[in-house]
C-alpha cells in the first residue's frame, strides 16, 4: 500500500476493518511482513482516530 500523504486519511472504521481482516487471515499468528504492515495499519488507525476527533470539537 502507498504511504499516506497529507489530509488523505481514512476513516477509522475502515482501518480497523483492514487490521481485523489481517489477523484473520493470519490465524492469530504475523509473519515479519504482516506484522510490519500491522504496525502500519495501527498508525494508520490512530491518527485516523484524532482526526475524527478533531472534526468533533
Amino acid at each position: 500500500m502507498p504511504p499516506l500523504t497529507p489530509g488523505s486519511v481514512r476513516s477509522a472504521e475502515e482501518v480497523n476493518e483492514q487490521i481485523r481482516g489481517l489477523w484473520l487471515r493470519a490465524g492469530g499468528r504475523l509473519t515479519s511482513e504482516q506484522r510490519a504492515e500491522y504496525d502500519r495499519l495501527v498508525t494508520e488507525w490512530a491518527a485516523a482516530v484524532r482526526a475524527e476527533i478533531v472534526k468533533a470539537a
